[in-house]
């Protein structure tokens, strides 16, 4: 039973929180991970067989970017809903459609045994995958922050992050021993594996989450009957400033994808370093930043969120080359270098304040709207970026650079959307989303308010 059900009065509980958003958001993200080296190593000759390697790469990574098209959708409704009847209710859901749709994955027939079916069934299921996805960090974020104690938000709050980056280490840790396989097992029956082991963590994951209390701050808003009917509408006219903002400063996050997916494809197929060698890179640069993220969060509480992010966003944009340049070596070494540099150190620091920084710019009736709409909306670089990458990729020892300064531009893009907007880090919680105090309504929107939360 539930702190809530026995008093009465809900509390936070800012460590049972984090713990829950750590835990559901590895779950979520080994599954989305997967995916992705899935779709860098395995799903060109699986699903794409009688397209050429690089067409059939081009074709895998394209079903990739699917999920980020779907996100924006789910944004809408999941939002809606995490702001309408709780946080933790659409939690549990965006869970349970990953879990399913991962392990769905792992039962498609390839091309060889179904024909064109095949990738239709593959790119559907990605699809719900992205739906689901595009409602866990901005859920967890936000429920993670109203649990949160004056002065610490962002420390408790980037456990999300922390989350993500592990899921991306246990995914690529997975896959290590399954990409050594012979080729003729690794086509047919290994790559699976990764895709159902997922069901033991989701139901692992579910148990923790169930049993967390809905924050006070959204409890305090049915009580006094503030939960708005339409909160979208509220977003779209009062907070469209914020969504400018974030879908600039989320710029950075292209990184990610140009590292784990086109990075991983690049390093292997063009400069043939080991596939096993790339993917512990890999899980090197996500583990250090695992313990990097909490670290720059904390400074965050201190200094504020402006600097962080755009220090990080900043490096990001110059030592993106520094990464680009160990590829073309081929000296493994030097490539895990560069990664540790430019994901566990510059990249971590973005990604440590943005779950605090862009839901402190909302106020509690539309924070789950707000955040899920605006991150998915900005994530739609990310999905495309590998296939961007791989269109724009020339040939040679400088063949990445067009990629490099791209990047570097859309870094330095993020870091100045950063300062474009007010500082939020010591605003009390109450208050966040105020026109007086951040990026918030010009108007009040009691009008909107709801007798219930349905």
């Amino acid at each position: 039973m539930s702190h809530t059900q026995k008093t009465g009065t809900p509390r936070q509980t800012p460590g049972k929180a984090a713990l829950a958003s750590f835990l559901g958001s590895l779950v979520e993200y080994y599954d989305f991970f997967i995916y992705g080296s899935a779709s860098a190593l395995v799903f060109g000759h699986v699903f794409f067989p009688r397209a050429s390697t690089a067409a059939g790469t081009l074709a895998a990574l394209a079903t990739f970017a699917v999920a980020y098209v779907a996100r924006p959708i789910g944004s809408f409704f999941l939002g809606h809903f995490g702001d309408r009847i709780g946080r933790k209710r659409v939690l549990i859901f965006t869970l349970a459609l990953m879990g399913g749709s991962t392990f769905a994955i792992g039962c498609v027939p390839g091309y060889d045994t179904i024909g064109v079916a095949a990738p239709i069934l593959l790119v559907v299921l990605r699809i719900a995958q992205g739906l689901s996805a595009a409602g866990e960090q901005s859920g967890a974020s936000s429920m993670t922050l109203e649990h949160s104690p004056e002065g610490r938000r962002a420390f408790f709050t980037s456990f999300t992050l922390s989350g993500t980056q592990a899921g991306l280490v246990v995914a690529t840790l997975v896959f290590i021993p399954v990409a050594a396989l012979p080729e003729s097992a690794l086509y047919s029956w290994g790559w699976r594996i990764p895709f159902w082991a997922s069901a033991i963590a989701v139901f692992a994951a579910m148990l923790v989450r169930r049993t967390l209390d809905e924050p006070p701050a959204f409890e305090q808003l049915k009580q006094e009957q503030e939960i708005v009917r339409f909160p979208l509408g509220v977003f779209i006219r009062s907070y469209w400033r914020s969504f400018l903002r974030i879908v600039l400063c989320h710029l950075y996050g292209t990184i990610s994808t140009a590292v784990t997916v086109f990075g991983l494809a690049y390093a292997v197929n063009e400069w043939h370093i080991a596939r096993s060698s790339m993917l512990w890179t890999i899980v090197i640069a996500n583990l250090v930043q695992v313990a990097t993220i909490p670290m720059w969060a904390k400074l965050s509480d201190r200094v504020g969120r402006r600097p962080v992010f755009a220090v990080g966003a900043v490096g990001c944009a110059v030592s993106v080359f520094a990464y680009f340049i160990a590829i073309t070596t081929a000296n493994w070494m030097l490539v895990a270098v560069a990664s540790v540099l430019l994901i566990s150190i510059c990249y971590a620091a973005p990604n440590a304040v943005w779950p605090a920084m862009y839901a402190e710019m909302f106020d509690a009736r539309v924070r789950y709207t707000g955040l899920a709409v605006s991150t998915q909306f900005a994530n739609l670089a990310l999905g495309f970026l590998p296939t961007i990458a791989a269109i724009l990729i020339g040939t040679g020892s400088f063949g990445w650079l067009s990629i490099a300064v791209l990047l570097s531009t859309l870094c330095l893009i993020a870091a100045a959307a950063a300062f474009a907007g007010r500082e939020t880090a010591h605003v009390p919680l109450r208050e966040l989303g105020h026109p007086s105090r951040a990026d918030g309504p010009t108007m009040p929107e009691r009008a909107e308010a709801a007798p219930s939360a349905f």
